[in-house]
């Protein structure tokens, strides 16, 4: 046998590659062909999915660098030694050129300095009505307090913009307020000064309101509205409505005490977070028209922030399958409703809500307020059913049809349609040429098939029509027209208007001279025959009730600022004197009466409605002014509650 051999011995090996004629260079070339063989080598699919998520993250950087540079140079930018105003109270007037007035800081008071912020200028893009960009200040969510911090200008929306004429930046104590391409506002949130003492007159208007005041905070306070014969209240939507109605007279009033008074109620106390239904339309035009109003005057952003507030919660009431909103919402759980009775919601009320949530839209940028309000204005536009530009009064909310189809009215239900017409072209400096086009077309309508005149003093009044059948009523709520009439006048329309408005203004002035007190009845008819020991006015024993209605004083107030006839004013005065002597109640406050035609028993309703206070001694105060731009109509367009609200003007 032999040994196994032994096992080999273990050999490593190298294997060397020359190549000849290259030099060494790290291999640089041969990596690249070498990805790109990788590269090759993937499907057409990963290569695409490759190359998209580069173009992805190139956009992405472009457009943060875009974004980023134009705040750097917002916050860059240094006010310049702009036109610097006191604001001090009681009086309003729009300063020149019309600028948004605005402080520096965040933290400046209701009497802090002014000063416009120039900016780089941007390239008008849209027309339209604005809407304003809000950065609101740091604010103390108890008592609504705004922080010590200093603003921060809002950057543009459009970083795209070419620099053309010039752009502002315009802060107002503390909310810093950007137009968007292509608008501006017509007229400064207003700059306030002192116009002087307020006269006699102006005097007597002051000590009414306190007088109606003293009624509401001792016996109502924090309610809806004062019941002065019973010295308590009553509750229609538990808002403390009476004092949101009235936060913008007292200030116009110069009512310093009462207002804060007023304005600390709201911080502390005013919540919306509760279960109640409320009217769209009322709670619209008085409490959003009353917080937007009470901003623009005091500038307080407390008030924008509780307008937002309640405008949300209105927003459900548009939630029904034509766009149409419906009547009642409320405001804790969210559900919307119409009436118990019916499925119909007024002509009225749903296109009287549209100056406000615009501007509500235009003061926080959200665009769903305006956005709603406006496809029921393009709807209504767009119904048959419409007589020579005159509507009926109801539309149903699910077919978005109108009903009860034949019958017209300027009265209740109808009334603030034509209105809102006027004032929203108005309101959005105006270029909304459709608007004008209804309201030109009502006003023929009105001409038309309305108008008729009474025996023996042959009054011009407007009546109403149901299917082809003339009725010579007329609801106190017409009085409304002499003025908008006026207004649309002044604003460029056919000076034919103003004829119109002058007649139908003497037989406003009738209906309250004609009767016993002094005041109008709420509605009234008309003798159209000639008749011995008639009255041009007639009154049923069911319509011979005052709510201490506003619509007279109303139209005085603008028949007064276009024409200079003092007339007007002593009119306005008489009637005030009447308000004194027949609805007024010694412990505090005013009182509607069941009986405009007895002046030994008017019979007291023991009811102050809220507009008492929120229009008709607003307008019996602008009515007696002295100075004629207090409250320019050139720069302020009122809610049918007479809350003022600014108007837009294109660039």
């Amino acid at each position: 046998m032999y040994p196994p051999p032994p096992p080999a011995p273990h050999r490593d090996f190298i294997s060397v590659t020359l190549s000849l004629g290259e030099s060494y260079d790290n291999n640089k070339s041969r990596r690249r062909r070498s990805c790109w063989r990788k590269w090759k080598q993937l499907s057409r699919l990963q290569r695409n999915v490759i190359l998209f998520l580069l173009a992805f993250l190139v956009l992405c950087a472009f457009l943060s660098y875009t974004h980023l540079s134009s705040q750097w140079k917002a916050l860059g930018g240094s006010p310049t030694e702009g036109e610097r105003l006191r604001v001090e109270m009681p009086g309003l007037k729009p300063a020149n050129p019309p600028v948004l007035p605005a402080p520096q800081k965040a933290d400046a008071s209701p009497e802090n300095m002014l000063t416009m912020l120039p900016q780089k200028p941007w390239k008008h893009i849209r027309r339209g009505p604005p809407r304003l960009q809000i950065r609101a200040p740091n604010i103390d969510t108890k008592d609504g307090t705004q922080g010590e911090d200093k603003e921060q200008v809002a950057a543009p929306r459009d970083t795209r913009q070419e620099e053309t004429p010039q752009r502002t930046v315009i802060s107002w104590r503390g909310a810093v307020i950007e137009p968007e391409q292509g608008t501006e506002l017509a007229s400064p949130l207003p700059v306030l000064s002192h116009p002087g003492s307020p006269n006699a007159r102006q005097k007597g208007v002051i000590e009414a309101f306190l007088h109606a005041w003293k009624g509401y905070c001792k016996f109502s306070w924090g309610h809806d509205e004062l019941k002065p014969l019973s010295r308590s209240f009553s509750e229609w939507f538990g808002l403390g409505l009476t004092l949101i109605d009235a936060l913008d007279t007292m200030w116009i009033l110069g009512l310093k005490k009462e207002f804060e008074e007023a304005r600390n109620w709201v911080s502390t106390k005013l919540n919306f977070e509760k279960d109640v239904d409320v009217n769209l339309f009322e709670s619209t035009i008085r409490i959003l028209g009353g917080l937007l109003s009470a901003y623009h005057l005091s500038g307080d952003s407390l008030f924008l922030r509780k307008a937002e507030d309640f405008g949300n919660r209105l927003m459900p009431a548009f939630s029904t399958p034509s766009k149409i909103p419906y009547s009642d919402v409320n405001i804790g759980t969210g559900v919307a409703h119409p009436p118990r009775w019916t499925s119909d919601s007024t002509v009225a009320e749903v296109t009287s809500i549209q100056l406000e949530f615009r501007e509500l839209s235009r003061l926080t940028g959200v665009k769903k307020f305006r956005e709603a309000v406006e496809n029921v204005t393009r709807h209504i536009h767009s119904l048959s059913g419409k007589k020579d530009g005159l509507v009926p009064m109801f539309i149903n909310t699910h077919s978005g049809l109108f009903t009860h189809l034949g019958v017209f009215t300027l009265g209740a239900r109808a009334d603030s349609y034509y209105e809102y017409l006027l004032k929203q072209w108005i309101q959005g400096g105006k270029t909304e040429t459709q608007l004008l086009e209804d309201y030109l077309a009502a006003v023929q309508g009105i001409k038309a098939h309305l108008l008729r005149r009474s025996e023996p003093k042959k009054l011009t009044f407007v009546g109403e029509l149901a299917h082809g059948r003339f009725s010579a009523k007329m609801d106190h709520l017409v009085c409304f027209l002499p003025g908008t009439l006026a207004l649309g006048v002044h604003h460029g329309l056919p000076t034919e208007h103003m004829e119109l408005a002058l007649a139908l203004m003497e037989t406003c002035y009738q209906m309250n001279q004609q009767m016993e007190t002094g005041l109008s009845p709420e509605i009234a008819h008309f003798n159209t025959f000639s008749q011995p020991g008639l009255k041009d006015v007639i009154v049923k024993p069911a319509d011979r009730h005052n709510l201490l209605r506003p619509e007279t004083v109303e139209s005085l107030f603008y028949l007064y600022r276009f024409t200079g006839d003092r007339k007007y004013q002593d009119w306005g005065w008489e009637i005030l004197q009447s308000f004194n002597k027949h609805t007024r109640v010694r412990s505090g406050g005013y009182s509607s009466i069941n009986n405009v035609q007895s002046i030994h028993k008017p019979e007291p309703r023991d009811k102050m409605e809220s507009f008492f206070l929120g229009e008709t001694l607003k307008y019996l105060y602008l009515l007696f002014s002295d100075d004629r731009d207090l409250l320019s109509l050139d720069h302020y367009v009122f809610n049918t509650e007479a809350h003022p609200l600014p108007i837009w003007s294109p660039v």
